[in-house]
């Protein structure tokens, strides 16, 4: 899944691409990706254009107007990819097998602007959506994340107050969208052996400078990764030479059953939260 430093890539291109750019056709190949009645969805949105481009959380946020969105999710395996007289930008899943001749059969959603450039919404398993809400909507839907991990808010003594009468593993605690919005499995795995705490630690066990170590690289490696344009399975490059290279940093996701970069103990991986978690047994308290 794209986690935030993939959407902060993605969000950043695309607002230097695609701002003020007039719709002139909306393309939609499955329905249910979109979670609005579809004659209204295409009649709000043919002749408009994006003003703005945010993130909350792995939230995309397209403002159309001061009272007007278009929220996009990629949930699992989603995708979006902006092509325009042969430049190329990609973000979300990576996917070894992706065909960038577009629109593609996974290719549910896609908008054309009047310059023939395009924006295409890929989604193998069809988790992802987008959906049109006014201001109001959006308020209500902003109020369900939690705290922005690289915002001013999130303090240290901020984590210290979200981990207070929580009892549950630390992993699962990372992974809650409604209590720090953005991290993913790939993210809490770094952060959690950079911190040397065992992703199954219960969070009231955790000491104050385990706490610490958790909140500092909580932001260092999310910054490290957008600044190397998050994690990317593939070898893909588009044609302005940017990749997603965060790959070379990572320390224990998917490197199951391969010496630890650290303490050369193997690497193991087990099921946390219902998720596949790699960690080092030595290493991770």
């Amino acid at each position: 899944m794209p986690e935030l430093p993939e959407i902060e890539t993605i969000k950043n291109d695309l607002a230097v691409k695609l701002l003020n750019k007039k719709i002139v056709q909306i393309k939609v190949n499955l329905p249910k990706i979109v979670k609005n009645p579809l004659a209204g969805f295409l009649k709000k949105l043919i002749n408009e254009s994006f003003k703005k481009v945010n993130r909350r959380g792995k939230l995309m946020i397209f403002e159309i107007n001061k009272d007007l969105f278009l929220l996009i999710h990629l949930r699992m395996t989603g995708q979006l990819i902006y092509q325009e007289k042969g430049v190329v930008i990609a973000g979300g899943h990576s996917d070894t097998k992706l065909d960038f001749s577009l629109p593609g059969k996974h290719t549910h959603l896609y908008f054309t602007f009047a310059d023939k450039s395009q924006l295409f919404f890929n989604d193998l398993r069809q988790f992802g959506y987008a959906k049109l809400v006014d201001k109001k909507e959006l308020d209500q839907t902003l109020l369900r994340f939690g705290v922005e991990p690289l915002s001013a808010d999130f303090t240290l003594q901020k984590l210290k107050d979200l981990l207070k009468n929580k009892k549950r593993n630390i992993k699962a605690f990372l992974l809650d969208q409604q209590v720090i919005a953005g991290i993913g499995n790939i993210y809490a795995d770094e952060i959690l052996f950079a911190s040397k705490v065992f992703p199954l630690r219960r969070t009231e066990t955790l000491n104050a400078k385990e706490i610490a170590d958790i909140h500092t690289n909580t932001k260092k490696i999310l910054q490290k990764a957008i600044k190397y344009r998050g994690t990317t399975f593939n070898n893909y490059v588009d044609s302005e030479g940017k990749k997603g290279s965060f790959l070379n940093f990572l320390q224990v996701y998917q490197r199951a059953n391969k010496p630890c970069l650290k303490c050369k103990s193997i690497i193991k991986k087990i099921k946390v939260a219902g998720r596949g978690t790699s960690l080092c047994q030595k290493c991770q308290k």
